[in-house]
């Protein structure tokens, strides 16, 4: 009906606008019409939604504001041409108000849970910003679980996830530009980037293929993404997407662009490479040799998740004697009552726990634990008994589901998951020949990728020595001066000139035992180390 109105003007009668108005909205129960009188004199109506705004707020704020004359008013005679003005810089009680000439604009400001007041024979709405959405608490991130690091995790309100941000970035720096997407939800997005560090052409980027999206409604960012992406029928994600505000800081500070949706607990950061999907943020929160083994062991399990089913499959139909002879016995044994070949045992217990896996994830908690624990035991020693499936092949699809749950970043791991099947069926065809070709297969393809126009896969490729100082092993943070040179960043300096006198702390420490220890004989030494701490 809007549309079909096209661009109306706000009329000087005061009956015309209502008329309009409840034309469009009024078939709304939580739809409010108050008539009152500005100051007892000027004839004027209040409009709102009475489930999204609120209520003491429009009572306290604004109807008492503008149905009592002022003390400084009383005795002054009030034109109608001066009201507006009047109103706006002497009498509301409210620092969100704006004015208006636009019907649509009006109708628009009433959706998003704003309250309008008309007045009559001024052709002017006054929009008050009395919005109030029910919100949940800001609560622990339950995707990304962590155990040395915040606790904070992004929820559905975009106000508070921008908060949220601007608390660990109290930099002027920090930009925010908003925009409106979807002709029917009028999505607020936010583009998040520092000024200073994010490349100019890649916010501009963002910024262009955000506003060529047409489309009714987007609820998600997971809408956006799929708008965005450089390859949408590729399986690897090209953006990543998370519910930490200090994951997103992190890459903030690296020269990234982090997108924001109203109503989605999650952010969209662009552009991204490979190797960030099997870190973590608590690869930095811890010490190095810490995270650098986790995150060895992350690198590890990545790998068993894609091709253990399929080397499994290849040794045992093609190239059995590539196994230890006691060892080829055995699994020989235990696949003496099976009926099929090993590639279609493998397919029926690897689709088994895929639809295992589903059914986990959409169950209530209280029952998906049971249910995977009932699943894995009981079942997986049915099949084996009843000789559906050998031994070894359920303890092979084990150790590859565990492996795919140690991938962070859930996109990633599925990509993977998918993959696992063609490089098992090549398997089945050409053996260790198929899992090789597979594999080249899928590195070529990730070569190929690009997000905003950074390599998928750098800094592998193209390599760069820097940013291979956290790819494999995360180095310490001093030995990363600069920031990853594939993001192109305006500023590359991440840390001071001093970034080594950290390792001169425990120096200073030993010399001021030993001359303590000395009965003071290293007295200068002492000294001049005090004056190093100073």
């Amino acid at each position: 009906m809007e549309e079909e109105q096209g661009d109306r003007h706000i009329s000087s009668t005061l009956r015309e606008n209502e008329e309009y108005i409840k034309q469009i909205l009024g078939d709304n129960d939580d739809f409010t019409i108050k008539p009152f009188k500005i100051f007892g004199q000027f004839q004027s109506v209040l409009f709102y939604f009475s489930n999204i705004v609120n209520q003491e707020a429009i009572n306290k704020d604004i109807l008492k504001s503008l149905m009592y004359v002022p003390d400084h008013l009383l005795g002054r005679k009030i034109q109608p041409d001066n009201l507006i003005d009047i109103i706006m810089n002497e009498t509301l009680y409210h620092s969100l108000a704006d004015t208006g000439r636009n019907t649509d604009q009006l109708i628009e400001a009433l959706l998003r849970g704003e309250t309008v007041v008309l007045i009559d024979g001024i052709p002017i709405a006054i929009h008050i910003g009395t919005k109030r959405i029910e919100k949940r608490s800001i609560d622990q991130p339950e995707t990304e679980q962590v155990i040395l690091g915040p606790r904070e995790g992004y929820i559905e309100n975009i106000s508070t996830n921008i908060m949220l941000l601007r608390y660990r970035l109290p930099t002027s720096d920090f930009q925010v530009k908003s925009m409106k997407i979807g002709r029917l939800t009028k999505s607020t997005v936010a583009i998040c980037y520092i000024k200073g560090i994010a490349n100019e052409k890649v916010v501009k980027e963002v910024e262009k293929r955000l506003s060529e999206i047409d489309i009714d409604a987007i609820l998600d960012v997971g809408y956006l993404e799929q708008f965005i992406e450089d390859n949408p029928f590729s399986p690897f994600p090209q953006t990543q997407s998370t519910e930490r505000p200090d994951r997103t800081v992190a890459n903030l500070i690296e020269g990234r662009v982090a997108i924001l949706v109203d109503g989605s607990p999650f952010a969209l950061l662009v552009p991204v490479v490979f190797n960030q999907f099997y870190q973590t943020t608590e690869d930095y929160s811890s010490r190095f040799l810490m995270g650098s083994f986790v995150r060895l062991a992350r690198i590890l399990a990545l790998v068993f998740s894609l091709v253990f089913p399929s080397l499994y499959v290849s040794l045992i139909s093609f190239n059995p004697e590539l196994l230890p002879t006691e060892f080829a016995v055995a699994v020989a044994g235990g696949r003496a009552g099976v009926p099929y070949p090993a590639v279609i045992e493998v397919l029926i217990i690897e689709i088994s726990m895929e639809i295992l896996r589903e059914a986990t994830v959409r169950l209530p908690k209280q029952v998906g634990g049971a249910l995977s624990i009932v699943g894995v035991l009981v079942i997986g020693q049915a099949a084996v008994e009843a000789g559906l499936s050998s031994p070894i092949t359920v303890v092979v699809i084990a150790l590859t589901t565990i492996g795919s749950f140690a991938t962070p970043a859930y996109t990633a791991a599925f990509a993977l998951r998918m993959l696992r099947f063609p490089i098992m069926i090549m398997a089945a065809i050409l053996g260790l020949y198929g899992v090789v070709i597979g594999i080249i297969f899928i590195f070529n393809h990730m070569l190929s990728l690009k997000s905003f126009g950074v390599p998928y896969m750098s800094p592998v490729s193209p390599e760069n020595y820097q940013g291979m100082k956290d790819v494999v092993i995360r180095s310490p943070l001093w030995w990363m001066p600069k920031r990853p040179e594939f993001l192109h960043p305006e500023n590359r300096t991440r840390l001071g000139k001093n970034e080594n006198t950290v390792l001169k702390h425990n120096k200073l420490g030993n010399d001021q035992r030993e001359a303590s220890n000395n009965g003071g004989s290293k007295g200068d030494n002492n000294s001049s180390g005090n004056n190093d701490l100073n």
